[in-house]
């Protein structure tokens, strides 16, 4: 029998598939290896054991081919083709559907065009209200149709729903000087405790109700794809009932969660609104929050996992370790409910490093952040990145214009101070009047309003700018001549207290020195540990 290794190695060789592409591409995700040929992709499980899943032998692996083609047949017949053996001929050659003895067995599934999937359109700012409440309706849909039942129903009992989140804490302890900080895992951990009691005579109800059935279980962004043909959804789990099997409210509360961490909480409101108004399940509500930290935090395990795999290259490790962190970050983020909430306007003249800092600012403090580089983008269609280099005061940057995005800033920002949110603005907030709109937002709500000015010398500013033009991947349109025009315009923040006014001046620092020194000013920083 051919080893494993030699299996994987074989197939990225365009000679092992019956259609002969002209080229295959490989791919590893943390429980499989995927060969992408034009047409196709062929799915290998890996042989790992994780506790919450097995395939270590060649018997499971097959079995979980099958159960993977079979479930997903559900739900995207269009996509899932076939369970093909991978054989070894007597020259050694390894082929799929070949002749020989079989030493594998692969999941062929037809390609799905890269461009389409969810991930790659809200990274290109391509998803709209419309696309969502279509995608809402169709899980709706799903739901309504999944299978229920007493054998079912077990999964998602409060019993089930417990020993999960324990397994999931069990097994992130030891991330914890990696990729989420103690003070957040033992508080994730003691918030998810205290509402599964709080909230078991709820969890039980729904479960005798129907309201768990055998859903998706794995259901975000990537797995989604809007295609010419129609929305398709793919990969739920094969290799677990008891997470696939669950409460409609955590499979809905999965792809909002996602959704979240793209930073588009416009579109995670839109999805959830939409699919209580399709199902009438108004309870999904209360359970929301719990399920959305619940999935948060199985991101970031899922993430962290890679660190420990060998075959992951020491290139991708830092991005790994960033995603897994803001997953961990977002799960904080949403037991978030101080008496008071905050209300954070991070501002400051092009180049000043506002917008990074905002950014590291609401991830530590477990804030959410709506920044009007951003938002200016969504309100005109453009990709995040799309440059518009439009003089001062035209273009996308006219008084008219601007004031449109300050009151969708100010709109979004509402919608998490409702909710006893606190909240990071990001914007240059250089005009006396929108600093005044925040202030009085931040009153309607009971919340604590801090200004965080961000200041640089000049020269290091010209530089940061040039640099920035020059890699063309900012969501930012500044340039040197813009902010020369900004801090001739900008008027002095005199009419914020002194008490609430934290000035950060990010010449010479690191980033983390920066949002260190704005965190200790704010009460709020807490050391890595």
């Amino acid at each position: 029998m051919s080893s494993y290794h030699a299996i994987i190695a074989a197939l990225a060789s365009p000679d092992a598939y019956p259609e002969r592409p002209a080229l295959v591409e490989h791919i590893q995700t943390h429980i499989s290896h995927l060969f992408f040929t034009p047409e196709f992709v062929y799915k290998v499980k890996k042989p790992l054991d994780f506790g919450f899943l097995d395939f270590t032998t060649f018997e499971k692996r097959r079995h979980f081919c099958q159960r993977e083609l079979e479930l997903n047949r559900r739900i995207a017949p269009q996509v899932y083709l076939d369970v093909l053996q991978i054989r070894q001929d007597h020259d050694g050659a390894i082929r799929v559907a070949g002749a020989g003895r079989v030493v594998e067995h692969t999941l062929k599934m037809r390609r799905l065009p890269q461009e389409a999937s969810m991930t790659e359109l809200l990274q290109s700012n391509r998803v709209t209200e419309d696309m969502v409440r279509e995608l809402a309706m169709l899980v709706a849909r799903l739901h309504k149709s999944a299978e229920t039942g007493t054998a079912i129903s077990v999964h998602g009992g409060v019993q089930a729903i417990t020993r999960q989140v324990r397994e999931n804490f069990s097994q992130t302890k030891r991330y914890g000087r990696r990729t989420i900080l103690q003070y957040q895992w033992h508080e994730l951990r003691d918030w998810s405790e205290a509402f599964l009691k709080e909230q078991a005579p709820l969890l039980r109800q729904r479960a005798a109700d129907g309201r768990v059935r055998d859903n998706h279980g794995d259901l975000h962004a990537a797995q989604v794809f809007f295609t010419p043909e129609g929305i398709r959804i793919i990969d739920c789990i094969e290799f677990n009932d008891a997470y696939r099997c669950c409460d409609v409210a955590a499979d809905i509360g999965f792809l909002a969660m996602d959704l979240d961490a793209h930073g588009r909480h416009d579109l995670s409101r839109v999805l959830v609104e939409t699919w209580v108004e399709e199902t009438g399940d108004r309870e999904t509500q209360q359970l929301l929050d719990f399920y959305k930290t619940y999935r948060a935090v199985v991101r970031g395990k899922v993430e962290s996992f890679r660190l420990d795999d060998p075959a992951t290259p020491d290139g991708e490790r830092d991005a790994i370790t960033l995603r897994a962190r803001g997953y961990f970050n977002l799960g904080y983020r949403y037991i978030q409910r101080p008496a008071q909430p905050r209300l954070v306007i991070c501002g400051g003249m092009t180049g000043t490093g506002k917008s990074t800092v905002a950014r590291h600012v609401a991830n530590e403090a477990g804030m959410g952040l709506i920044a009007t580089d951003a938002v200016r983008k969504q309100l005109t269609g453009a990709r995040p990145t799309e440059r518009h280099y439009d003089a001062f005061e035209s273009g996308l940057y006219t008084p008219e214009f601007s004031a449109r995005t300050y009151q969708e800033v100010f709109r979004q920002g509402r919608q998490f101070l409702e909710e006893g949110r606190s909240v990071v603005l990001d914007a240059t907030f250089g005009r006396r009047e929108h600093r005044e709109a925040a202030a009085r937002l931040a009153a309607a709500f009971g919340a604590s309003l801090w200004v965080v000015e961000c200041v640089a010398d000049e020269s290091d500013l010209r530089e940061r700018l040039s640099r920035r033009e020059q890699r063309g991947q900012s969501v930012s349109d500044g340039r040197w001549e813009i902010y020369l025009r900004e801090r001739d315009a900008f008027e002095p923040l005199s009419e914020v207290p002194a008490d609430r006014h934290v000035v950060v001046c990010t010449t010479g620092k690191a980033v983390h020195e920066s949002v260190t020194l704005t965190l200790q000013q704010m009460g709020l920083y807490r050391p890595w540990r």
